[in-house]
C-alpha cells in the first residue's frame, strides 16, 4: 500500500480523536443546544468587529446583502463536508481531504488550518491587551480599561494583563480534552456577544430617535478603479466572519446524534447572520463614515447620551471576556492539526497526557509570544484572510466536491464550488495586491 494511502487508513482509524469516556465519568454524547452554543462561538470572534467597516466601504446595501450571502455560501460548504465525510467514512475535515488528494492535501489543509487559527488567536489575545491595558495608534496613547479604572501599575500593563490572563483563564479552559467540556462557557460567550449587539442597536436607535444621525451611505462611492478593485478585499474579511469549518467535525464526532448536526450548523449560521446584520447596520448607522476597521474602538470617546462611559466600559469589557472564551473553542481545533502534522502516526492525542500537554503548552507560549510583538494585528489578521482562511472556508471545500472521488457531487455543488473558488481567487489576489500597494503608499485600508 502506497505510504500516503497508509497514512490516510490511520488518519481515519482515529478520526473521533476524543473518548467519550475520557476525563472522568461515562459521557454519554453532546446536546443539540450545547453543539449550538459551541459552533457559534467558534464563528462570532474577532470577524464581527470589522463588519461594520465593511459596509462604510461596500454602502449599507451591498455590505448586508454581502453578509446574507456569506452565511449561505458557508452553510452550502459545511453541508458539502458533512456529505462528502460520510460517504468518505471519515471523522475529520483533514481525512476527507486526505481522502481527495492523499497526504499531500491532507498536509496542506493543516497548514492552513494552524495558520488561520494561530492568526486569529494572535489577535484576539492583541485585542484584549489593547481593551484591558493600553494601545499606541500613530504615536497617540489609547488608555485601557483596567488603567482607567485603577491607574497606572505593574499588572495593569499590557505584558502582565496577557500574562494572567493565560494563566487564570485560558490555561484552566484549553485543559479540556472534549469540546462540550465548553459548553457553558461558550453559551455565557454567545450572551456577551449578544449585550454587544443590544448595546450597539440601542445606541443608534436612542441617537436616530433624537435626529443626531443620518442616513447611512447606501451604495459604494466609486470615485475611480482603485475604489473599485477595493470593494474585493471585503472577501476575506467576511469569509474570517464565519469561518468555523475546523471545528465541525470534533463538534460532530461528540454528538449524542450526529444526525442534527446539519440542523445545528443551520441553526448557529442564522444566529450569527443575525447578529452580524444587526451589528453591521446599527454600527455603520452610529458612526457613519467615522467607523474604524476595529469597530470597538469608537467606543473610546463620548456617544453623545448620557451614561456614555458606563456603556463604553460595558461593550469593551463584554467582548474582551467573549474573546478570552472563544480563544478556547479555536485553540482546540488548532491543538488537533498541529499534533496531526507533527504526530501523524501517534495514537490520538486526548490518550496521551504527556503529549497533550505538550503540544498545549508550546502552543500557547508561541501564541503568547506572537501577542507582544506582532507590530500590526490588522496587517495579519487580513493576511490571514486572504489565504488560509479562504483556503479552508471556500477552495479546499470546493475543491473536494470536484475531485468527486466518491461520485456523489450533484451538478449544483460542481456549479457553487466554480463560484467559490473564483471568488475565493479573485478576492484573495485583489486583497493581496491591494494590500501591499496601499503598504508602499502608506494608505493601507486594514480589516
Amino acid at each position: 500500500m502506497p505510504f500516503a494511502d497508509r497514512k490516510h487508513r490511520r488518519i481515519q482509524r482515529s478520526a473521533p480523536l476524543l473518548p467519550k469516556d475520557h476525563g472522568g465519568g461515562e459521557f454519554d454524547g453532546a446536546s443539540f443546544s450545547s453543539a449550538v452554543f459551541n459552533l457559534s462561538t467558534t464563528i462570532v470572534g474577532a470577524g464581527i468587529m470589522a463588519l461594520p467597516a465593511t459596509l462604510k466601504q461596500l454602502g449599507a446595501i451591498p455590505g448586508l446583502i454581502s453578509i446574507v450571502l456569506a452565511g449561505m455560501v458557508t452553510d452550502k460548504s459545511i453541508e458539502m463536508i458533512l456529505r462528502f465525510s460520510r460517504a468518505a467514512k471519515t471523522g475529520s475535515y483533514s481525512g476527507l481531504a486526505g481522502d481527495a488528494f492523499s497526504g499531500a492535501g491532507r498536509n496542506l489543509l493543516q497548514f492552513c488550518i494552524v495558520l488561520n487559527n494561530v492568526g486569529m488567536l494572535v489577535v484576539y489575545m492583541i485585542i484584549i491587551g489593547d481593551v484591558l491595558s493600553e494601545t499606541w495608534s500613530q504615536g497617540v496613547h489609547h488608555t485601557g480599561v483596567m488603567e482607567e479604572w485603577f491607574g497606572l501599575h505593574w499588572w495593569t500593563t499590557r505584558c502582565s494583563i496577557l500574562l494572567l490572563t493565560t494563566i487564570f483563564v485560558f490555561a484552566p479552559l484549553i485543559s479540556f480534552k472534549r469540546v462540550d467540556s465548553l459548553r457553558y462557557t461558550s453559551a455565557l460567550s454567545v450572551a456577551l456577544a449578544v449585550v454587544f449587539v443590544v448595546i450597539i442597536a440601542g445606541v443608534a436607535v436612542i441617537k436616530l430617535i433624537g435626529g443626531s444621525i443620518g442616513m447611512p451611505q447606501l451604495l459604494p462611492d466609486l470615485v475611480d478603479q482603485a475604489a473599485f478593485w477595493k470593494l474585493f478585499t471585503s472577501v476575506p474579511v467576511l469569509v474570517t466572519a464565519y469561518i468555523c469549518h475546523h471545528n465541525i467535525h470534533p463538534i460532530e464526532n461528540e454528538l449524542k446524534d450526529p444526525s442534527q448536526m446539519k440542523s445545528i450548523v443551520q441553526t448557529s449560521i442564522t444566529l450569527c447572520t443575525s447578529a452580524y446584520v444587526a451589528t453591521s447596520f446599527f454600527g455603520f448607522l452610529l458612526f457613519g463614515n467615522q467607523t474604524m476597521d476595529d469597530v470597538l474602538a469608537n467606543f473610546d470617546g463620548d456617544l453623545g447620551i448620557p451614561f456614555s462611559s458606563l456603556l463604553n466600559d460595558i461593550v469593551r469589557v463584554s467582548y474582551a471576556i467573549h474573546l478570552m472564551l472563544v480563544f478556547p473553542i479555536v485553540f482546540f481545533s488548532l491543538r488537533l492539526n498541529i499534533d496531526g502534522i507533527l504526530f501523524p502516526y501517534a495514537i490520538p492525542i486526548a490518550y496521551d497526557n504527556r503529549r497533550f500537554f505538550s503540544v498545549t503548552l508550546c502552543l500557547m507560549a508561541f501564541i503568547f509570544m506572537g501577542a507582544n510583538f506582532v507590530p500590526s494585528i490588522w496587517d495579519a489578521f487580513q493576511f490571514t484572510g486572504a489565504t488560509a482562511t479562504v483556503s479552508v472556508g471556500f477552495i479546499f471545500p470546493a475543491a473536494i466536491a470536484l475531485r468527486d472521488t466518491r461520485g456523489i457531487a450533484t451538478k449544483n455543488d460542481r456549479v457553487v464550488s466554480w463560484i467559490m473558488i473564483l471568488l475565493a481567487v479573485s478576492s484573495s489576489t485583489v486583497a493581496i495586491c491591494s494590500d501591499i500597494y496601499n503598504a508602499v503608499n502608506g494608505r493601507q485600508w486594514r480589516t
